[in-house]
């Protein structure tokens, strides 16, 4: 008995080694960089002119000038609006679309062909995307030539200088870019799912929709709960695509700005305080939106 533990804690040995190399990365890459940035958020540390101004401990001082200025907020309220309006839309496609390939009763032809096609856009860089559709929706872009052959528009719409439009492209280009991923994820849970269940409701008469709301979509929650916190994660930090649509302004009137966006700003001007205050603050409010999506779901409950 004595020579099989010890032949176990030896082998055990060799998981531990193989885990080195992840720690080691972890400590360099992300503990480290996230305690950097927690002990620069309490000092002022910033260029003026060609002046470096500290570093001095001001405390909380950063917090205090960050939830006071104001702008935090609207920058809050354009990032949230800007994932809502892609988010909703790129799940309910994917639902859609993880219904239709994973029903056997459909048996679509060429599914391995259409699944590729959907998740293409993923691997397209944002800066390629971005300025596709600033070609496309221009002043004197094809969109516009488009709708004022057809008589909709009788001069170019400017579709970057509206607030609605501008993030209406934002929000399209996020969900094209994004959906197919999604739709694999789904489409994977999906297809775990026994199928033993979906015969017995189709010998008790169920309908495709009634299968698909008391059946999929309830064992499906541990998946949608996934896909919503990392969609919401990726949310928060969405900065390439508005920031090359606008080149960096925000505009119009800043209604495309967000908190990345804005934290880019405080590092450009090397106003590392600043930055480090706001990227704890975005870590926490993460964590907060995230754990309010895991609480209600429901998936932290135990099972008896």
């Amino acid at each position: 008995m004595k020579k099989g533990n010890a032949k176990a804690v030896r082998y055990n040995k060799w998981g531990y080694i193989f885990l080195i190399p992840f720690i080691v990365v972890y400590i360099v890459f992300q503990l480290i960089p996230l305690i950097s940035t927690i002990y620069n958020s309490f000092f002022e540390n910033y260029m003026s002119g060609l002046t470096q101004v500290g570093p001095n401990f001001v405390g909380f001082e950063n917090y205090k000038q960050l939830f006071t200025g104001g702008d935090v907020w609207v920058y809050l309220k354009n990032t949230l609006v800007l994932w809502i309006m892609c988010f909703i839309p790129q799940i309910f496609l994917s639902l859609l679309l993880g219904a239709w390939f994973s029903d056997v009763r459909m048996n679509l032809k060429g599914s391995r062909f259409f699944k590729t096609v959907i998740y293409l856009p993923n691997l397209i860089m944002a800066s390629a995307f971005s300025m596709l559709f600033f070609t496309l929706f221009s002043d004197g872009g094809p969109i516009n030539s488009l709708l004022m052959q057809i008589g909709f528009i009788s001069e170019p719409y400017k579709f970057l200088s509206h607030a609605g439009s501008a993030r209406g492209l934002i929000a399209l280009m996020n969900c094209l870019m994004w959906f197919g991923n999604t739709t694999i994820l789904l489409m994977a849970g999906m297809m775990g799912i026994d199928t033993s269940l979906f015969e017995a409701a189709e010998v008790d008469g169920a309908t495709s929709t009634q299968v698909f709301f008391k059946i999929t979509l309830p064992l499906l929650r541990p998946i949608l709960v996934y896909v919503v916190i990392t969609s919401l994660i990726g949310g928060v930090q969405l900065f390439d695509v508005p920031q090359i649509l606008t080149n960096g302004t925000g505009n119009p009137m800043r209604s495309t700005m967000t908190l990345i966006m804005y934290l880019n700003k405080h590092l450009y001007s090397k106003n590392y305080g600043m930055a480090g205050a706001l990227s704890v603050v975005l870590f926490i409010f993460t964590a907060i939106l995230s754990l309010i999506v895991f609480k209600i779901s429901g998936n932290d409950e135990k099972k008896g």
